[in-house]
């Protein structure tokens, strides 16, 4: 018995054997389909560890050219091929000869330990909207570092940046206003965004153009939240509460409380209460309560009563 060599294209594995004797059988070599390196067949090496053996569908041909007759072609298989005992493939035994056989995967799909729905490698959409998704975003990144065709420019309280109206305006109503009525903006091609630096600004339009870093929106927390609130930017506004959360302690709950008072913050709000009143943390802010207490919003304080007689009422 000798192994027998396999061509590969896309779905299709092909043998070219030239002589097969009744009731002998081949081994095929080691090939390539999907993401499996086929030998028995087993995971890539790369891959050996994270995935399970493919679930495949799958039919043959069989085409002899030592006689006239018609190609064999097998019904639909439909295995899970995990060891060598899987991935044998029974051929009629009157053929002799010079054979071709090609079997070609329908399907080959990924299968979770803990069961579920299998999954197709083919095609993979996460792979190509990946892909799709991280051409957009250097094409964004460099419309933005280098003004390609940028057609507005942003007043900062210390500078200024270019940017593109459509950008602008696809991510908030507040500025495709500004571009769709006769106001100033629409006029001059300028923003006048005077209450942000240049630096938190920049941090603001990375995060409209989907190229922001963590470190960056992590910096310009405040500063982002102002702005999603002032220009209707939700999904931003959203971003910034949870992140507001993530860090709540006694020295910025009272600076958050007012933050999630001012824009609205119901989440936020709630975590900060929870933290001063829940967890008793009100006495490690006994020095900064006073002037808290003199610069909060009357309404705010009466809320912040009522949470104390809830958390405090007696049994």
């Amino acid at each position: 018995m000798t192994d027998s060599k396999v061509e590969t294209l896309s779905r299709l594995a092909q043998w070219r054997i030239d002589n097969f004797a009744a009731s002998t059988y081949k081994r095929s070599d080691p090939f390539k389909i999907g993401i499996w390196n086929w030998l028995f067949p087993e995971p890539s090496r790369l891959s050996k560890e994270q995935l399970p053996p493919p679930f495949a569908r799958f039919m043959l041909r069989v085409t002899t050219t030592a006689t006239n007759r018609r190609p064999y072609i097998s019904p639909v298989y439909e295995r899970l091929l995990r060891t060598s005992d899987d991935f044998v493939w029974p051929i009629d035994s009157c053929l002799q000869g010079r054979f071709i056989i090609d079997v070609e995967f329908l399907d080959l799909k990924i299968y979770t330990p803990n069961g579920g729905e299998g999954k197709s490698i083919w095609p993979d959409d996460m792979i190509l909207q990946s892909l799709a998704t991280q051409s957009t975003l250097r094409c964004l990144s460099r419309m933005l570092d280098e003004s390609i065709h940028a057609d507005v420019t942003i007043n900062t309280a210390d500078g200024s940046v270019k940017a593109h109206r459509a950008i602008l305006s696809a991510n908030s109503a507040v500025f495709h206003s500004m571009f769709l009525h006769d106001l100033r903006e629409k006029e001059s091609s300028m923003i006048d965004i005077e209450d942000m630096s240049t630096e938190s600004c920049t941090a603001l339009l990375r995060y409209l153009y989907g190229t922001i870093k963590q470190e960056d929106f992590w910096k310009h927390r405040l500063a982002l939240l102002g702005a999603a609130n002032k220009y209707d930017i939700v999904d931003l506004k959203n971003a910034c509460e949870e992140s507001l959360l993530e860090d709540i302690n006694s020295g910025n709950v009272l600076e958050r409380l007012q933050e999630a008072w001012l824009y609205q913050l119901s989440k936020l709000k709630k975590g900060c209460l929870m933290y001063l009143f829940y967890f008793g943390k009100i006495y490690d802010v006994r020095e900064e309560i006073n002037n808290f207490f003199r610069q909060a919003d009357r309404d705010l304080m009466l809320e912040m009563f009522q949470e104390v007689l809830t958390v405090w009422k007696p049994a």
